[in-house]
């Protein structure tokens, strides 16, 4: 260790301190405002603590509230001060994992019982407390024999102690009379957290491991200051009003049943209207822009899944194999397909093709099944079943640009000019998991990359976020009320089609290896289905919504008329009905708007007569508009011609 020390700052200044100075001591040499508002240092990239000491040259950042990475040290800490709450109310709990994550916190506990919310209300006055305290965080570093002494009464943390390397260091950290086997970092003390709230608690198992023991999980957020706090439990509690499984069963779209199986959709028949009217338009899209339609099988032999390498990498995430079908030899075994991908293949490779075919585009709305585990299910956005809107471009080098763009263009004009939907996008690079030699890597990234750079396409990097056969762009959407959602994905690979020995004839009449690219631009149905669901509240554009126009009469002798009107509707193709129910015209109406109709004909004896109908649009209260049958029933067919987003559009 040398005596001296260069701190370089960010504005390029270079400062000479001693040896074991740390980043507090370099805040206070900077300014008492600067030391005082400091919550953490990023050293050479890596976010410290304050007070951890720094031995050698290095680049250093001083972290205020203003800083993006603050914000996780807040959250990590929060974390704590959870797990020293809980520890104090409940001496006996074992201790699992607390991390900081997107918007908030959690924090893993081994209890006799579930937490309830009134317990929640009580560990969250006792983290008050604790934050009053105002205890240091204090971090140490010790040997394996220290720590196992100092956690021998906890085995969840025996085990993460075994598995750490001989040569980490093991980091401890001490708030007040806590102390946890953590990296960090953390604040400079407790009372540093202000604005925070514990939201809910659920089952969690332990490493994720459903052979393992469940633990109890409490969730948190914290922020720097009340109003993001207040917006942020706001946006909760607009979420929660959008649940999707509630929406959903309100409008009767979906249900998912004991007697099927956890993450398996069942589309009633209002839901499968939404389901069939997105098919609809992505198959006439796809045809419309030069894709084949394919159908394949829903069960394959396994061995085909060894061959495109998603068995040996996957396996735990695909249903287990069954046996031989009658007939078939011994040793070979099926499975539901995880993927559309290989059969796709096997359909390019069915026969000779020559460059003058290529681009060949392969398109499949297709069923395939993966075994999720339970505790990561969720409604329709985390199921075993999946329907995909899925496509295979096999193309030459030199055509990967032009098809990225079109991709591109296909996500956009899909998500945001049909569905209004703002996106942004992500350039995901070669995970650790993968197949294929880092050279092809290279090219495959080179070529994405290039792709999105040259057309000047503003994007994100998720490092090592791509696929185990090549790099990705992921598109991100974002909802009504702001929330993202993993939507489209454009995959690039080289190597499924070596894989396959898919080849073309070139202009000079040698095989050549053509360029796979994978793309969904829904994702899957059932996602997406529950995406939109949230986005627009149940209240869907005219030209997916299950039911398009209630038709009422006023009174019991105006339902042939009503039912007359009814039938001129579905004629020309907009689904409609009837409430002729004996309750109240109120009573209907109310029905309607909860069934969120986006319109409701009300037809009484002037109606009649005149040839009219009383149009009440969703969304606008009692307003009511009176019109001619035959302009209600164009203004009805315009809006699912132009696909507006809202029947008052």
């Amino acid at each position: 260790m040398t005596n001296s020390i260069s701190i370089n700052l960010p504005d390029g200044s270079v400062h000479e301190f001693p040896a074991g100075t740390t980043a507090l001591q370099v805040a206070e040499n900077i300014g008492a405002g600067l030391a005082r508002a400091a919550l953490a240092a990023k050293v050479d990239g890596e976010v410290w603590d304050l007070e951890r000491p720094i031995s050698e040259t290095v680049s250093l950042e001083i972290l205020t509230e203003r800083q993006p990475e603050a914000l996780d040290v807040l959250r990590h800490s929060a974390a704590h001060i959870l797990a020293t709450a809980v520890r104090q109310l409940y001496p006996e709990a074992n201790i699992g994992f607390g991390p900081a994550i997107e918007d908030g916190f959690y924090y893993d506990f081994e209890v006799e019982r579930p937490f309830t919310p009134e317990d929640l209300a009580t560990i969250e006055d006792r983290m008050r407390e604790v934050v009053k305290e105002n205890f240091p965080f204090v971090r140490e570093e010790v040997d394996r024999d220290e720590a196992e002494r100092r956690f021998k009464d906890d085995p969840l943390k025996l085990e993460r102690i075994e598995e750490l390397g001989d040569d980490e260091v093991i980091s401890v950290y001490a708030d007040g009379p806590f102390v946890d086997l953590c990296r960090g970092p953390h604040l400079p003390a407790t009372g540093r957290l202000k604005h925070f709230k514990l939201l809910h608690a659920a089952g969690a198992y332990w490493r994720g491991d459903e052979r393992r023991q469940m633990l109890q999980r409490i969730y948190g957020t914290a922020w720097f200051n009340k109003k993001d706090l207040d917006q942020y439990l706001t946006r909760l509690e607009e979420a929660r009003k959008r649940d999707h499984r509630v929406i959903g069963k309100q409008l009767d779209l979906f249900s998912i049943q004991e007697d099927v199986g956890p993450g398996q959709i069942l589309w009633h028949p209002r839901g499968a209207t939404i389901q069939f009217e997105l098919r609809r338009f992505i198959e006439d899209e796809v045809l419309r822009r030069g894709y084949d339609l394919v159908y394949t099988p829903h069960i394959t032999k396994e061995q085909l899944f060894f061959r495109s390498g998603h068995l040996p990498m996957y396996e735990d995430d695909q249903f287990p194999a069954m046996a031989a079908a009658a007939g078939d030899a011994e040793g070979v075994r099926y499975r539901v397909k995880p993927m559309n991908c290989p059969m796709h293949a096997l359909v390019y490779a069915s026969r000779q093709r020559s460059y003058r075919e290529l681009p060949i585009r392969l398109a499949e709305v297709a069923n395939v099944y993966r075994n999720e585990r339970s505790g990561t299910l969720h409604g329709m956005l985390r199921v075993r079943g999946l329907t995909m809107d899925d496509a295979h471009i096999f193309c030459t080098e030199d055509q990967i640009e032009e098809e990225i763009y079109g991709i591109l263009d296909l996500a956009d004009f899909v998500l945001n000019k049909t569905f209004g939907l703002e996106y942004r996008l992500d350039f995901s690079t070669r995970p650790e998991k993968k197949i294929g030699s880092d050279d092809v890597w290279d090219i495959a990234e080179k070529a994405l990359l290039g792709a999105l750079e040259r057309k000047n396409i503003t994007y994100g990097v998720d490092e090592g976020g791509g696929a185990f056969y090549g790099p990705k762009i992921d598109i991100k959407i974002r909802d009504a009320i702001g929330r993202e959602w993993q939507g489209a994905t454009i995959q690039l690979d080289y190597q499924l089609p070596e894989r396959f020995g898919l080849e073309y004839v070139g202009r000079d009449n040698k095989p050549h290896r053509p360029v796979m690219i994978h793309r969904a631009i829904y994702g899957t149905m059932e996602r997406f289905v529950g995406m939109l669901i949230e986005h627009f509240a149940g209240a869907f554009p005219v030209w997916i919504s299950p039911e398009q126009v209630r038709v009422i009469p006023i009174t019991d002798d105006l339902a042939s008329a009503a039912s007359d009107i009814h039938g001129r509707l579905r004629t020309v193709g907009i689904r409609s009905s009837v409430d002729d129910r004996s309750e109240t015209l109120n009573y209907r109406v109310r029905d309607g708007e909860i069934m969120k109709v986006p319109y409701m004909a009300v037809v009484g004896k002037r109606e009649v007569e005149n040839g009219t109908v009383a149009v009440r649009v969703r969304g606008t209260g009692k307003k009511q508009e009176i019109m001619p049958v035959d302009a209600f029933v164009e203004r009805v067919l315009r809006q699912i011609r132009e696909r507006s987003l809202s029947p008052t559009g």
